[in-house]
């Protein structure tokens, strides 16, 4: 069984190519944010403490294949052991932005509207979010991402998020980290 990490800016398609992925190769996915944030009220507003984020992803991922998606600075590094490939995605701002409106929409409705009780968690999120390409940002950014990918022992695969979900698959399988497994 293989083990790969997706991992990208908010939008840009890690989630979803981390579901379809784990579905054709039959093994568990996770995705870093279940496990970073504590389930509340009021979503995203609680993280939980380091080990029991480890803890529990290592649980869910099991000994075996497995894909995990999201993003994290350092604190995981440890569940990557044994890691086959890393998968970067990236996508235009505007095209990521579009997509974690009408992602954010659906999963909680007028709370995020102005008035909403998560309308403030939301829009400094999307603040936040349209700021992944500024290397001068603090939080999450993509020179971060860049500097932890050519850091990587292990092999990296860039794929465009505009690109079609399926496509992206195929593109992982016939990495040659992959390919001579699940050809």
């Amino acid at each position: 069984m293989r083990r790969v990490y997706i991992t990208g800016a908010s939008g840009a398609g890690v989630s979803t190519l981390g579901k379809a992925l784990a579905a054709t190769l039959h093994v568990p996915q996770a995705d870093i944010d279940d496990y970073y944030w504590l389930p509340t009220e009021i979503p995203f507003s609680k993280r939980r403490r380091v080990t029991d984020r480890v803890r529990l992803l290592k649980s869910a991922l099991g000994a075996k294949g497995w894909v995990l998606s999201g993003s994290f600075d350092s604190w995981a590094d440890p569940l990557l052991d044994g890691l086959d490939l890393v998968v970067f995605v990236s996508a235009p701002t505007a095209i990521r932005l579009a997509r974690l409106r009408a992602r954010e929409k659906a999963r909680f409705g007028d709370r995020i509207e102005p008035g909403g009780d998560m309308a403030a968690i939301h829009a400094g999120f999307m603040a936040w979010a349209s700021r992944y390409d500024d290397p001068d940002f603090s939080g999450r950014n993509r020179a971060r991402h860049e500097e932890w990918l050519d850091s990587s022992r292990h092999p990296v695969l860039r794929l465009s998020g505009t690109q079609p979900t399926a496509a992206q698959v195929k593109a992982v399988l016939n990495h040659p980290a992959l390919a001579k497994t699940y050809a």
